[in-house]
């Protein structure tokens, strides 16, 4: 069964990370399995906060390891995410897993592939998934035009991606640190 469709969208501003998700899940092209899924969560004694798009299991699979590593490395953000690229690079883990997760803890905002791939975004903001590059646009132009909050900019955002992608709905989750 092949799962998909989702939008996560981070902004970073002012301090304040505030990433959001919709909850759509979907089967294909054509079928809606759920429309309020969970995909925007806290882990690590509630101290980083993950949003996660791809295959449903990859990314729950990509979400626990990060969260090893973040107890293996007591919470250094940087280091695990490098840790766990470097993980995948050197082929320890079976297969690519077909996933991504944005992942922020209070000074650090990260986007990590199940591919080994680690991206520090240059100005802050980021989207992944299906609707990713619609709610990356509004975000960027949001922070740059207006005098939003972090969770209002990443709220607006995730609206107008789920006005255009059909794999992304208006269950929108935020979590902000």
């Amino acid at each position: 069964m092949d799962t998909r469709g989702t939008t996560i969208c981070a902004v970073k501003k002012d301090g304040i990370t505030a990433i959001a998700g919709d909850g759509q899940v979907t089967m294909g092209q054509s079928i809606i399995l759920k429309s309020n899924a969970i995909k925007v969560k806290r882990i690590y004694n509630d101290e980083v906060v993950v949003g996660f798009a791809g295959s449903v299991s990859d990314a729950f699979a990509l979400s626990e390891k990060m969260e090893e590593m973040l107890r293996k490395y007591s919470g250094n953000l940087m280091r695990s995410v490098v840790e766990l690229a470097e993980e995948w690079r050197k082929g320890s883990m079976l297969r690519s897993l077909e996933a991504m997760l944005i992942i922020a803890d209070k000074e650090s905002l990260f986007i990590v592939g199940g591919d080994g791939n680690v991206v520090d975004p240059q100005d802050g903001v980021c989207a992944i998934g299906s609707g990713g590059n619609y709610a990356l646009a509004a975000a960027r132009a949001l922070i740059e035009n207006c005098d939003l909050s972090a969770e209002e900019i990443a709220r607006k955002s995730m609206k107008i991606a789920a006005d255009l992608c059909v794999f992304t709905n208006h269950n929108v989750i935020v979590e902000t640190i």
